[in-house]
C-alpha cells in the first residue's frame, strides 16, 4: 500500500493536457473504445434517472452515457480538459459538466448509477475512503456503481487500480452495504460492479 503518497494536484492535469488535449488518447485508441463499450454493456439496467460520473476528462464515455440517462452530472479535476467535454456535450440538454474535485467537493443530489473510470488511483487511501463513504451517502438503494481502472502500477499514481477495487471489494458481504455484480478483469483493466443493498 503506497498511503504516503498524496492525492495529486489539478497541476499535474492541467500541464498534462497542456502538452496533449487528448493525453491518453480517448478518441482513437482502439484500447479505450473497447473499454468503453465494456462499461457499456456492463450497465446494469436500460435507463437511469441520474448519473454521476466522477472523471470525465474529455467526455468520450459521457458522450455514450448521455442518451441512457434523464439526467447526467459529468465532473473533472481539472479544467483543461473541461473546455474539450463541454464542446462535445453541448448537444446533451440532459448533461451537467462541472469542475469539481471529490472528496473535498461532492453533489448534494441521489445518484442511482455513480461511475468511476480511471480515477481512484490518483487518490490517497485516505481520500478514497472519504470519497468511499460519499458514495455510499449519495447512492440509492438498489443503485450501481461503476468501477473501471488501469491495473498496472504507474509510478505517479498514489494507488493502484486493484487497491482501488480491492478498497470496495471490503464493503461487500452480508451485512455490509455493497453487493458485488460483476468482475471482468482484461489484461489491463478491471471492471467491478456493484449495487447499493
Amino acid at each position: 500500500m503506497s498511503d504516503h503518497k498524496k492525492t495529486l494536484p489539478e497541476d499535474y492535469f492541467n500541464d498534462v493536457y497542456r502538452n496533449n488535449n487528448d493525453p491518453w488518447n480517448f478518441e482513437t485508441s482502439e484500447y479505450e473504445l473497447n473499454k468503453y463499450k465494456a462499461t457499456i454493456r456492463a450497465l446494469a439496467r436500460n435507463s437511469y434517472k441520474n448519473i454521476f460520473e466522477i472523471g470525465c476528462s474529455i467526455g468520450v464515455l459521457s458522450e455514450m452515457l448521455a442518451p441512457k440517462c434523464d439526467q447526467l452530472l459529468t465532473i473533472d479535476a481539472a479544467e483543461a480538459p473541461l473546455v474539450k467535454a463541454r464542446e462535445r456535450l453541448k448537444k446533451y440538454s440532459n448533461v451537467s459538466v462541472q469542475k469539481m474535485a471529490v472528496p473535498d467537493q461532492f453533489p448534494d443530489q441521489k445518484f442511482d448509477l455513480i461511475l468511476i473510470s480511471e480515477v481512484g488511483y490518483y487518490l490517497a487511501m485516505s481520500d478514497l475512503e472519504r470519497l468511499m463513504e460519499q458514495i455510499l451517502a449519495h447512492l440509492e438503494t438498489n443503485g450501481q456503481l461503476l468501477l473501471v481502472h488501469w491495473t498496472p502500477e504507474v509510478h505517479d499514481y498514489p494507488l493502484t487500480g486493484d487497491e482501488v477495487h480491492d478498497a470496495f471489494m471490503k464493503l461487500c458481504g452480508n451485512g455490509k452495504p455493497l453487493k458485488h455484480l460483476l468482475n471482468q478483469r482484461e489484461k489491463t483493466y478491471r471492471l467491478d460492479s456493484f449495487e447499493k443493498q
